[in-house]
């Protein structure tokens, strides 16, 4: 497997743990209540922050094509700002609960990894 197929391939795990938390939050005792009244753990939903969710959901997916399809030099880069930006969005935009916790500690694991990857990632794999 080349590198750009492992990062592809990682960020495919962290979209599905991302997912998943979510699912699985959904069938919490505690979070239609709060969905019904628009404030979800002391954060007042709006259309602005379900845009804002959308865009950050957004990196992670596109990622999974760019890690394969940009050059070397332009994925890493890329893959970079993108795991920041997703850590950021996991840890700061996250639950307390503990199955968030679970999935988030697995987001963030494969962040790391993704970016170990693109900053290792040597160039006569370029093009492989």
């Amino acid at each position: 497997m080349t590198i750009s197929e492992k990062i592809s391939t990682l960020w495919i795990v962290v979209m599905f743990n991302m997912a998943f938390a979510d699912i699985l939050s959904f069938i919490s005792p505690d979070f239609l209540a709060q969905v019904s009244t628009g404030v979800l753990e002391g954060v007042e939903i709006t259309p602005m922050f379900i845009l804002l969710a959308a865009v950050l959901i957004e990196i992670a997916i596109v990622m999974i094509f760019l890690s394969r399809a940009l050059p070397r030099k332009s994925s890493r880069i890329a893959n970079f700002v993108a795991v920041a930006i997703t850590i950021l969005f996991v840890v700061g935009g996250g639950s307390l609960k503990p199955h968030y916790i679970f999935f988030a500690s697995v987001e963030v694991l494969a962040l790391v990894y993704i970016a170990f990857l693109a900053w290792t990632w040597p160039e006569e794999q370029a093009h492989a």
